[in-house]
């Protein structure tokens, strides 16, 4: 019998961690080679960890909602015979080792320890930790007031170790327990001025919860809309957000696609929107303003060398995730919409990757999906602009002709540029977005594709 540790695997450029949202085998469980053993999530995307090898699970070294580094060892699985060297880590163990932890095993189920409730507490506790604390008689009083040495002061296997040793050795007294009590009714003295008193019970009434009446219901935000709502703040308080609006006639584009998209889904296997079609403009209008393709750190800007494309896709809880499209300069037509549908599919079925969301450096969304006629987005940092495009409309036009000038149905859609004012100025935020018009309203209705 040999020990297989599954560790969390590299997700991509820039991923370090990822939170465990679900364990899909429990201790015990036979798991077939490549079969999905727990679900994570990083601050990007959901994924599933496979196991590399068939086994039974005999242990799981971290729990639900905990943090795991990429490299972590976060399960044991047993395997049959030999398993790759590099990651198995053979069982022996002396006879005198062997009756020793079946002592210890002995101990531990003829000990019964009361719960402990960690609610209360503001602290993380991983469940070693806590398990720990739980055989050692470690109150979550003496927990809070534990200074950690891990990541963001959180409390090691190593840090309670000591701290138990210390305890034991007569260094560090135990922190008595306390015992709660039902807070008493505040009596205001009648001596006590009322201009004392108001502020004191406003600030108590601000505490109150919010009253939930009749069919009123209170649902906690999801992970992914905690993650999006932080990111949201963060990016209105960190960018000097200014946005510049164009109208564009893609009349010529309309009419294209009609002819074509049959032929084009027949011969490629893939359906042509409106999407690839605008994000192959908006790539060539990135090469001619490279100023657009940067990103800031700190007070450093960063000329990108790669036009990497984000494009704004809902997921199927209805929260929108930004895939990339690499290289998006270097792609005809068809690999553009290839490029659309396999991300935009993918996401609607939660199969993206992690580093199907890293590395963009320019973002488009589609506002017009939803019927928006132009929308003011937010921009992705550290990108310093997103492009919105709005619905498609027919709508009146004056129409130019060396005639005169005429009115005439025409099909018009709206552009919404957003830019971070701190580097990009509304010379280049505007010259953008209109060479993005130009490149839709000079579209060939004759190419090919």
């Amino acid at each position: 019998m040999a020990r297989f540790e599954l560790k969390l695997p590299k997700m991509g450029e820039s991923v370090a961690e990822a939170t465990i949202t679900n364990w899909l085998k429990e201790v015990g469980d036979k798991i077939e080679a490549d079969e999905a053993v727990l679900e994570i999530a990083t601050d990007k995307v959901d994924s599933e960890v496979p196991s590399e090898v068939s086994g039974i699970l005999v242990e799981q070294l971290f729990g639900k909602d905990d943090l795991v580094q990429v490299g972590q060892t976060i399960a044991i699985i047993e395997t049959e015979g030999d398993a790759p060297a590099a990651k198995v880590t053979e069982e022996v163990a002396a006879p005198a080792e062997v009756a020793e932890i079946e002592k210890t095993i002995e101990v531990a189920q003829e000990t019964v320890t009361a719960p402990l409730n960690f609610s209360g507490s503001d602290k993380f506790f991983s469940p070693l930790v806590k398990n720990i604390a739980k055989e050692e008689g470690v109150s979550v009083a003496e927990l809070d007031n534990l200074n950690g040495s891990g990541k963001d002061g959180r409390i090691t296997k190593e840090d309670i170790l000591k701290y138990i040793e210390d305890r034991k050795s007569g260094a560090i007294a135990p922190t008595p327990k306390v015992v709660e009590e039902v807070p008493k009714p505040i009596e205001v003295v009648s001596q006590v001025a009322p201009q004392v008193v108001e502020p004191i019970v406003q600030k108590v009434q601000q505490a109150v919860p919010v009253s939930v009446n009749g069919g009123d219901e209170i649902i906690e935000m999801d992970r992914m809309r905690k993650l999006i709502s932080g990111y949201m703040i963060t990016s209105v308080q960190t960018s000097a957000h200014v946005q510049s609006f164009i109208e564009v006639d893609v009349t010529n584009i309309v009419k294209w696609r009609d002819k074509v998209k049959t032929a084009f889904e027949k011969r490629e296997g893939e359906k042509l929107t409106f999407t690839p079609i605008m994000m192959e403009a908006v790539a060539k209008a990135l090469k001619d303003f490279p100023g657009m393709n940067i990103s800031v750190n700190g007070d450093y800007i960063i000329k990108k060398k790669n036009i990497n494309l984000g494009m704004a896709a809902a997921l199927p809880n209805g929260n929108l995730i930004v895939p990339v499209i690499k290289n998006a300069d270097q792609l005809n037509l068809v690999g553009m919409a290839k490029a659309v549908n396999d991300l935009g599919n993918r996401a609607k079925a939660g199969k993206l990757k992690p580093d199907d969301t890293q590395g963009g450096t320019y973002t488009v969304t589609n506002v017009g999906t939803f019927g928006s006629v132009f929308g003011t987005p937010i921009i992705n940092q550290p990108q310093v602009g997103i492009l919105a495009l709005g619905a498609i409309r027919k709508v009146p036009a004056v129409i130019e002709t060396p005639e005169g000038d005429f009115i005439g149905i025409r099909q018009k859609m709206f552009l919404s540029h957003s830019y971070d004012h701190r580097v990009v100025d509304g010379a280049l935020g505007g010259s953008f977005v209109k060479r993005v018009a130009e490149y839709l309203e000079a579209f060939d209705i004759d190419r090919d594709f």
